[in-house]
């Protein structure tokens, strides 16, 4: 199916009420009065400033912006105020200095100034220094930050629709896009790569690589020596090479242009084995480092994070994250699960610290995801932080934020590297969030917490086998960003008839806070839920002030476990390997896990044997199973009969306990059981732990026209960043919105209405003199709304500099 641009119907509407921030002349002002300060510093050495009518600032207490576009030419006298002082450089180099920007600047004043309150500043994109989004969350660092300053508050109300670009498929979308040299690279529903003018959305090449993507594919990466340029970018369990100019694979590299995960992972035959890369590769030098998706289930392959030649596709090097024998953490397991044990992987994703060469790597939990008596000990490197020589794969530290995993708390998103204040210095951090709500910031050289972190004494398991772990680390600052404990008067007040349900059916419930082991036949509460707290789309940091904005979701959830049968039948097979997700029932949880009642009714045989084996959406595939096993299951889905297998192949390894199924909680109407807000955007200093605002994201349209608006809802992909003052963020699973706000206070500035939920994380890049914000609109989590693949574009209408802002253009 070809892949074309097209005309999608998108409402931009302004906030009533907007804030409207500095302007272009109240930057020129700043400009002004920073050059001035200096020629006051160059009379009595002081760096007072004291315009007429104005406060006196002190330029050494103020942000670096101020005082930057002075410091251009005369940088190495004037970036630091006080150590010029100090270093007594003489007042006739300041005073040169200043006359000669100020000069300039009183020269170019009047016209900027005049045109200011109605021109896009066009000029603010073409002096920054990062135009493009070459890396998935928008630098190696994976801040989510950009520079770019064009669309800022005072103008971001006539952010209109610049482009769009329609897949045409069907399946939802959770991909940020990259952008280099004007080109976007982007991936559709079914995991076809593209490319597109990034100035207008006209495709540029496709390429198809015959597979039916159903895994979740969340970005790209790209490699360049200069002449040679590359997308590195996953296919379900393959990872491609691919010319960036045409599209074409790179033959030499790997096998004919990509190379298999399954393989070189010490598990035969490695057909047999499920691997999928969710989250792009991280680029260092000629390396691309990856992690992969691996099964929740046994059996399931070990997460090691590998590293490849970008040229040739070659093996370079691997951490294995279940330690083997003579390794670092090999006690923290039994001695040989090294050989059984699966996933401690990385699927969320790495940030990269290219100036020391070290990756940063969040893993996930063992598997079996809630019954780890096979695996006793801590289970190093499972839900760890990891920092790694990029070059060599050798660990430099690590920190493990949950001991001994049974309640699947992996680390779900890439962590953030920015810079942190403590104490008049700066402290190069990593910033990393959890599905808990929790946010822990280490020193990112020595893995030193700059927030204290207690370890808190936890109940032991009852059921039998397992041996939970005594303590789990807490970080003390910040707060957690989402509810911790549920309780009766935390429920829904949504109706009263909506209470009364949810208050009996919690009093069925165990609810004691974080980490409370699984019991067999009641139900544990887990709030914040399996998917969040925090989730994939991670955070942003701005780097001017050390802020970092999260969302959140705060749904409850439910499960308990449950003795697994020893028998060889489909259903035995099912309830081992599938009823994780889909429960006991076949009801699943949906959207993120669909019922299976009725499934023939949907798909035919084939298709459900496909998906058995390759996965679909968040499920796994099970290439374990043999083609008896595999026929057996889909006639028990189709018509629930469960006779005793004969084949003599041996039944799939299961544990004594299995998991009852993902269960949301609730109500009878299918909103959360719980109070609002469902979900939250949250903005934190890090340089003190403080919250500077938190306020509901999302909504659902049919409450809020009942009045019942800023619920909070549900929320996939991050958001963005920039120098302009705002914070974008899709996000939200039903209102489909697409959201700007004020970064200084949480205030909504603008919105969209997108052909589908914007369930991705945009991206912000300038051509040509102008800034552009886009997003992948794919939708697929509101089982009540279709799904798609529509990237869209939004910038500054594009009129004369005499041209006043009148209402918003539809």
């Amino acid at each position: 199916m070809s892949l074309e641009t097209s005309a999608v119907s998108i409402t931009p509407h302004v906030t009533k009420g907007g804030k409207v921030g500095p302007g272009a002349e109240a930057a020129t002002a700043s400009w002004l009065r920073a050059a001035f300060g200096v020629l006051t510093a160059a009379k009595d050495e002081s760096i007072a400033l004291a315009p007429a009518g104005r406060t006196s600032v002190r330029l050494d207490k103020c942000k670096e912006s101020l005082y930057l576009h002075v410091a251009l030419h005369c940088r190495s006298v004037i970036l630091s105020p006080r150590a010029a002082m100090k270093k007594k450089r003489t007042p006739k180099i300041l005073t040169g200095c200043a006359f000669v920007l100020v000069s300039s600047l009183i020269v170019t004043t009047a016209g900027l100034m005049a045109r200011a309150a109605n021109a896009p500043a066009q000029s603010h994109v073409s002096g920054q220094e990062q135009q493009d989004w070459p890396d998935y969350g928008g630098a190696p660092e994976n801040n989510h930050y950009s520079k770019l300053a064009q669309i800022n508050r005072s103008n971001v109300k006539r952010l209109a629709v610049a482009w769009s670009f329609d897949t045409r498929e069907q399946g939802g979308l959770q991909t940020s896009p990259i952008i280099v040299e004007s080109v976007l690279y982007g991936i559709t529903p079914t995991q076809k790569i593209f490319a597109l003018d990034a100035a207008t959305g006209k495709p540029l090449w496709k390429f198809d690589s015959g597979m039916r993507g159903t895994q979740p594919d969340r970005g790209l990466a790209y490699w360049s020596d200069g002449k040679d340029k590359r997308i590195l970018v996953g296919v379900m369990n393959f990872v491609y090479a691919l010319d960036a100019t045409t599209g074409s694979p790179i033959a030499s590299f790997g096998d004919d242009g990509r190379i298999d995960l399954r393989e070189n992972l010490g598990r035969e035959p490695a057909s047999s084995v499920s691997v999928d890369l969710t989250s792009p590769a991280v680029v260092y030098k000629d390396l691309l480092i990856v992690g992969g998706r691996n099964p929740e289930t046994l059996p399931a392959p070990p997460g090691d994070i590998r590293a490849y030649d970008a040229r040739t596709g070659k093996l370079r090097w691997s951490f294995h994250t279940i330690p083997r024998p003579g390794e670092f953490g090999h006690d923290t397991w039994p001695k040989d699960a090294w050989k059984t044990s699966g996933a401690a992987n990385n699927w969320a994703g790495m940030a990269l610290d290219p100036q020391r060469g070290i990756v940063y790597v969040p893993t996930g939990s063992a598997a079996f995801d809630f019954y780890g008596a096979d695996r006793s000990g801590d289970n190093l490197f499972a839900n760890c932080l990891i920092a790694l020589n990029a070059q060599t794969g050798e660990r430099v530290w690590h920190f493990q934020g949950v001991r001994h995993d049974i309640w699947d708390r992996d680390f779900p998103s890439p962590p953030a590297l920015l810079a942190v204040k403590r104490d008049g210095k700066e402290i190069d951090a990593v910033a990393q969030t959890t599905k808990q709500g929790f946010v822990y910031l280490f020193d990112r050289t020595n893995g030193r917490p700059l927030f204290p972190i207690e370890s808190r004494k936890y109940p032991p398991s009852t059921v039998p086998g397992e041996v939970a772990a005594l303590e789990q680390p807490l970080p003390t600052r910040p707060a957690p960003f989402a509810r911790q404990l549920l309780t009766e008067d935390l429920l829904t007040v949504r109706t009263a008839k909506a209470h009364q349900w949810a208050v009996e059916k919690f009093k069925q419930f165990r609810s004691e806070g974080q980490f409370i082991p699984f019991s067999v036949g009641k139900d544990t509460v887990i709030f914040p839920g399996f998917d969040g707290g925090a989730e994939w789309g991670g955070p942003a940091v701005d780097a001017e002030t050390g802020i970092m904005y999260i969302n959140s979701n705060e749904m409850p959830w439910t499960g308990a476990l449950a003795p697994n049968t020893a028998e060889n039948s489909p259903r035995a097979i099912y309830m081992s390997q599938c009823s994780i997700c889909h429960g006991e029932k076949l009801t699943g949880s949906p959207p993120a896990m669909p019922s299976l009642i009725g499934v023939g009714n949907r798909l035919t045989p084939a298709q459900i044997a496909t998906a058995i084996k390759n996965g679909n959406g968040r499920m796994p595939g099970f290439p374990n199973l043999t083609e008896d096993q595999n026929g057996a299951l889909v006639s028990f889905l189709l018509s629930g009969e469960s006779k005793e297998l004969a084949s003599s192949a041996p039944s799939p390894a299961s544990t004594p306990y299995r998991f009852t199924g993902y269960h949301k909680f609730l109500d009878p109407e299918g909103y959360p059981a719980v109070a609002a807000p469902w979900g939250t955007l949250n903005a934190i200093n890090l340089n003190t732990g403080e919250y500077v605002w938190k306020i509901p994201l999302g909504e659902y349209p049919e409450l809020a026209a009942r009045g019942q608006r800023n619920t909070g809802t549900e929320n996939y992909g991050g958001p963005i960043v920039t120098a302009g003052g705002l914070v974008f963020i899709g996000a939200t699973n039903f209102d489909k919105k697409f959201r700007a706000f004020d970064k200084s206070n949480g205030e909504l500035l603008w919105e969209a209405i997108l052909p589908f939920s914007g369930n991705a994380t945009p991206a912000t890049y300038g051509v040509n003199g102008r800034q552009f914000v886009v997003i992948a609109a794919g939708g697929g989590k509101d089982p009540k709304s279709s799904s798609g693949g529509v990237y869209i574009a939004f910038a500054l209408p594009q009129e004369s500099p005499s041209t006043t802002s009148g209402p918003p253009k539809h």
